[in-house]
């Protein structure tokens, strides 16, 4: 059998996704193709692939996930294979057969064992007729309310919804009791079909303080099939990993091969080709339940990398020109530890809100070894409100675990974004935390340590509006004065001839304002060198991240990146008078449902508005009692963060 011609690869995707498929393919002597939407067209991976094919629209139904607009456009870009990432469309069967009927490669198991495993209804009476365990619940094709009324009663609350297409924690809702089914259904269903384009739902039994472990499988064209290690993906918000590693901690050998050997019968019962991942949920008694199968790569993949030395990616070309596996189930090497934390804009503090904005500041951490970040963004880009919020991933890998979580923690802490909000903070958190370096791990680990991980946040320190007030001062003289090196501004010490005694300034941050003022009489403690701001005192010195962008100061205090700007008074009082009464949209997205009339009268907690930004709904609802005086939106508008949405007159008391 000839081998096909694979000159030129096009990713049907975007993001850190397709700009890391990109650079195996670029190693391999690959043309590269991007395929961007019109509001991707300058993203970095656009800008890094060799040829890019522009689909049109903004919503990933106008161009992502238009399957005709990616065929015609590897056919354009003289492309013979497409690999589909992951999201999107890597899990649907019709795209992978349209590849294939077009005489394109598809790098991705063949139409027939995504059906089979892509639905998740199909592939858990898949494992059932196999005799693996299963979590109770409902996988039918019935899809009406009173269907999932009656499965719910008969599971036991509480359930968890699952769109049958997907993944990601999209289409996916906990239900605690039946008078909130109706919604989360029909929230759930929307997202689903916005997300996967099929709105299909199963029902399960929500199990508590279970592990989420997994298994990557690899298999060729010729009847091979390795598992390569598992990865622990317990730590997770609204149904989304955040932290994952490899290999799982505390698993025995003997789990580690009854769970991966079950995972290679699964792949080879449907012809599985390429890379998969088959997740498992495991008890606290070392059971495990089969949940589903990935039928693509997963985001993950660079923990198992780490630990194997293996490129995934490499794999998948070669899979794809009819090479077989290189090497054996007794040669899939295990080597130290690898954690990964995934990056969002968003914020955590207010439930995780994706974040939109342009990132006016984005810096990585420094390379180095067991070090490795996959980013799909670059300082100046647009975090749209189309798209998933997920900006790139850190990767460590050490000897063992806690080598590779205090490597983590140093790269979080070199790590500095601006002008959108992130969970920085939140995974230097998780990894500080002492349960986590203890690794004691289930699904339930955000929620249960909730206000260690998102504590309220308090008033700045003095210490900290010091060291801001002097590095702003400093950072302002040398970007203002550093053309002269004979002026006393350009000195870097303290005290500087000609500046006056006393220095007043009124500086603002994180909502908080600050009034200082500084005396240059005497020699400072602080020293600003580049983007360093220096302390002496007492013969100890430390060292603060200080970067200026524009007219902020971005200072790092207390593991935080917090932006320093001058106090505006007027904008601050306009900030405060406007919009009373009015709801406001959270951050940038599209009206999808409006659920009041004017004149109607509300009860606290109502539902008013749906907002449907980066693949996500978010209610808007009514903080008080009271009547709706005025609508200022309509379903299918886009509107931006801050717009008011409603207008709500309060009930007297």
């Amino acid at each position: 059998m000839s081998r096909p011609e694979l000159t030129t690869l096009l990713v049907a995707n975007r993001g850190e996704i397709a700009c890391r498929v990109m650079r195996t393919a670029k190693s391999l002597g690959l043309t590269t193709v991007a395929v961007h939407s019109a509001v991707d067209r300058e993203a970095r991976h656009s800008r890094e692939a060799d040829i890019r094919v522009d689909l049109g629209g903004a919503k990933p139904a106008e161009s992502y996930l238009v399957i005709d607009k990616l065929i015609a456009a590897a056919k354009a870009s003289g492309a013979q294979a497409i690999h589909p990432g992951y999201g999107f469309l890597s899990e649907n069967a019709g795209f992978a057969k349209a590849i294939e009927d077009a005489g394109l490669i598809f790098l991705g198991p063949p139409a027939s064992a995504i059906e089979a495993m892509g639905s998740k209804s199909a592939a858990k009476a898949l494992m059932e007729t196999a005799g693996v365990p299963l979590v109770p619940g409902y996988h039918g094709e019935a899809q009406d309310l009173e269907t999932f009324r009656a499965a719910a009663e008969r599971i036991g609350y509480p359930v968890l919804l699952k769109a049958t297409a997907g993944g990601g924690g999209k289409g996916m809702k906990v239900v605690e009791q039946e008078s909130q089914l109706a919604e989360a259904l029909a929230s759930a269903q929307r997202e689903a079909q916005s997300s996967f384009g099929d709105a299909r739902m199963l029902v399960e039994k929500y199990v508590l303080k279970p592990r989420h472990v997994e298994i990557q499988v690899f298999a060729d064209q010729h009847g091979n099939c390795l598992y390569l290690n598992e990865r622990d993906c317990s730590i997770q918000r609204r149904h989304q990993k955040v932290v994952e590693e490899a290999p799982a901690p505390g698993l025995s050998v003997e789990q580690r091969r009854a769970m991966g050997e079950a995972a290679v019968r699964a792949a080879q019962a449907i012809g599985y080709v390429g890379a998969g991942t088959v997740e498992f949920l495991l008890d606290a008694r070392g059971e495990f339940f089969f949940m589903e199968m990935n039928t693509r790569l997963q985001v993950e993949h660079p923990v198992t990398e780490a630990i194997t030395g293996l490129d995934l990616v490499a794999w998948q070309i070669r899979v794809a020109r009819g090479e077989a596996l290189p090497i054996s189930q007794e040669q899939v090497p295990l080597i130290g530890h690898a954690i990964e934390v995934r990056l969002y804009a968003e914020d955590p503090a207010n439930d995780f809100l994706p974040a939109t904005g342009r990132l006016a500041l984005y810096r990585e951490s420094a390379a180095g070894d067991g070090r490795r970040v996959d980013s799909g963004v670059a300082e100046g880009d647009e975090v749209s409100p189309f798209y998933d919020p997920m900006l790139g991933k850190l990767i460590a890998w050490g000897e063992d675990r806690e080598q590779a979580r205090l490597r983590l923690l140093a790269m979080l802490d070199e790590f500095a974004i601006g002008g959108v909000k992130t969970n920085i903070g939140f995974l230097r958190r998780i990894l500080a935390h002492p349960a986590f370096a203890a690794a004691e791990l289930d699904t339930g680990f955000i929620p249960r340590y909730h206000d260690d991980l998102l504590p309220p946040s308090g008033a700045l320190s003095d210490g900290f509006w010091q060291a801001a007030a002097e590095a702003w001062v400093q950072g302002l003289a040398t970007n203002t004065r550093d053309d002269d090196a004979a002026s006393p501004w350009a000195s870097r010490q303290g005290f500087r001839a000609g500046v006056p005694a006393h220095i007043s300034l009124h500086l603002s941050s994180n909502g908080q304002q600050q009034a200082l003022g500084l005396d240059r009489t005497a020699p400072s403690l602080f020293t600003l060198d580049g983007e360093r701001l220096r302390i002496d005192d007492n013969g100890v010195r430390r060292q603060y991240q200080a970067i200026r962008r524009g007219d902020t100061l971005y200072l790092r205090w207390d593991g935080e990146l917090h932006a320093v700007q001058a106090f505006d008074p007027i904008a601050e009082a306009e900030a405060g008078h406007g919009h009373q009464g009015g709801l406001t949209a959270p951050m940038n997205g599209s009206i999808v449902r409006v659920l009041v009339v004017p004149g109607q009268v509300v009860e606290a907690g109502t539902q008013l508005v749906v907002l449907e930004a980066m693949k996500m709904e978010h209610s808007i609802r009514a903080p008080h009692a009271g009547t709706v005086a005025t609508l200022y939106c309509q379903e299918g508008e886009m509107v931006s963060e801050g717009c008011v949405l409603v207008a709500l007159e309060e009930s007297a008391s």
